[in-house]
């Protein structure tokens, strides 16, 4: 009987949107996004309540193709799905700064020599920085603006082949971090990352996720 109530339990826990595990398997159903979603690399935990997306890196996760070829790794927890042809997909992204290279990010991926990794990351100054990342084989890496807060809102838009990429401290006024050309598969995925290369772990939190089907109308408004 004991093990029926149990049961009954961890039922319901899922059907209130409620998803928490020490080796995670299901993905969650995330609010406003009518895509299935899947696990790349799996995270250490993960959970998703009230409209809150938790995942926890473990040490040594990464997404990255150094120019030097010294350093090519893929092995940090995303969440994931398969959008629409034009979408435009934005989160607020928070995380501890604990480590060096910490951080939360929206990804897009065609394969692991084509994607893109917009992250909120503790950079190699102790900042937390806008950071964009867009690899074709070999990855760039793009420093943008410093944030004084652990939190911010990030914004990825695709109209056709052009990406761009928004940053914003309130969620309305949004900045333009880069406008470029990127040649999307049809199965291309996008989503949610969490990476910690050199620390122990690193918990980051999206929130405020909102998804739509449809081309950006003006690329320096973020509309």
């Amino acid at each position: 009987m004991k093990s029926i109530r149990l049961y009954g339990l961890l039922a319901l826990s899922f059907l209130t949107n409620v998803v928490v595990s020490a080796q995670p398997t299901a993905p969650p159903l995330i609010d406003g996004i009518p895509h299935l979603l899947f696990w790349e690399n799996k995270p250490e935990t993960f959970s998703y309540q009230n409209g809150v997306l938790t995942i926890v890196a473990g040490a040594e996760t990464d997404m990255f193709r150094d120019p030097n070829v010294t350093y090519n790794t893929d092995n940090a927890p995303k969440l994931l799905f398969h959008p629409d042809r034009d979408f435009i997909l934005s989160a607020r992204i928070e995380h501890a700064f604990d480590s060096k290279w910490d951080g939360g990010a929206i990804v897009l991926k065609n394969d692991s020599l084509s994607w893109i990794k917009f992250c909120f990351e503790r950079d190699y100054t102790g900042a937390r920085r806008v950071v964009s990342v867009v690899t074709k084989n070999i990855s760039d890496d793009s420093n943008s603006i410093e944030i004084r807060k652990d939190w911010v809102y990030f914004k990825i838009a695709k109209a056709g082949k052009v990406i761009t990429l928004y940053c914003s401290e309130n969620g309305r006024r949004w900045l333009l971090v880069r406008h470029f050309q990127f040649d999307a598969a049809p199965d291309v995925s996008v989503g949610f990352l969490a990476q910690s290369p050199t620390g122990k772990r690193c918990t980051v939190r999206f929130s405020e996720i909102k998804y739509e089907a449809r081309a950006i109308k003006d690329p320096y408004l973020g509309d």
